[in-house]
């Protein structure tokens, strides 16, 4: 029987979303609030091994209390429980900050139960550095297998999963120890649509919710915006590309012209 951690999160919408012109912020108010596309399918893949090989799927998330939603939408695709750390000690945080938030909440469920294994998605939309997950897998001292686009095998007995992990011109198989830390990538599964039982289950629950102070041996120079060594100073979105230009006359006036046009762009030579 396996123990699958989920960590989510809630997004915001990002093909909706718009910026602030005066802050050069996100607008976070200008989109519906979401789980993490990568994250659901995640707690997709957690369900799908549960089936499989029996066990429980639990999920965690870390954020203001609106991110419940995120938690029930899990209940939803099939998770059994789910936890949620909160707490203004938390805001600000960066994913340095944020792996290590997790990884204490983390801590405290493998007291209460074993945890074989944790399940990321490959990164946030919102964010998209894809660091949260190995930051886990270090803090825990298990090995990290990123972009896995397949689960091969979960043998909890002998200790040992396999994978194929997603490269730039194929896949590459490997097998790891358990306890390990898989990031997924979306093409692992299609999402399957809640059946109804899920979803008047997810309607009534209510997840456990820490604070700091309900972790363990914490650092609390090491949460939000304290533990956060990085810091976005500017966010703003990319200039509009110039209009194409339309080349007339004869081939070799046309030759000539586009010719002129690349020797402009000194750039490109530099």
């Amino acid at each position: 029987m396996l123990h699958i951690v989920a960590c989510i999160k809630q997004v915001p919408d990002t093909k909706i979303i718009k910026m602030n012109p005066k802050t050069n912020t996100m607008d976070r108010a200008s989109a519906p609030a979401i789980l993490n596309p990568y994250d659901a399918h995640a707690v997709e893949e957690a369900v799908r091994l549960k089936k499989k090989y029996g066990g429980t799927v639990s999920v965690l998330t870390m954020g203001p209390p609106p991110a419940v939603k995120a938690i029930k939408k899990c209940i939803e695709l099939g998770a059994d429980e789910g936890h949620m750390i909160s707490d203004r000690a938390f805001a600000g945080a960066d994913t340095l900050a944020t792996s290590y938030a997790l990884t204490k909440a983390l801590e405290k469920i493998a007291k209460q139960r074993p945890i074989d294994l944790v399940i990321c998605g490959k990164m946030t939309i919102d964010g998209d550095t894809g660091q949260v997950g190995p930051g886990i897998a270090r803090r825990l001292n298990i090995p990290p297998l990123t972009g896995v686009k397949k689960v091969v095998e979960i043998n909890k007995e002998k200790g040992y999963a396999i994978v194929q992990r997603k490269l730039e011109d194929g896949y590459e198989i490997v097998q790891s120890t358990l306890p390990c830390l898989f990031t997924v990538e979306k093409e692992i599964n299609d999402i399957s649509f809640a059946p109804l039982p899920n979803m008047i289950k997810a309607a009534r629950y209510q997840p456990t919710i820490w604070t700091a102070d309900d972790l363990e041996n914490v650092d609390r120079k090491q949460l939000g915006l304290k533990g956060s060594p990085t810091i976005v100073a500017k966010v703003w979105a990319p200039p509009k590309p110039e209009d194409g230009k339309l080349l007339e006359g004869s081939t070799k006036e046309k030759v000539e012209q586009l010719l002129s046009l690349v020797l402009a762009k000194k750039e490109l030579f530099q």
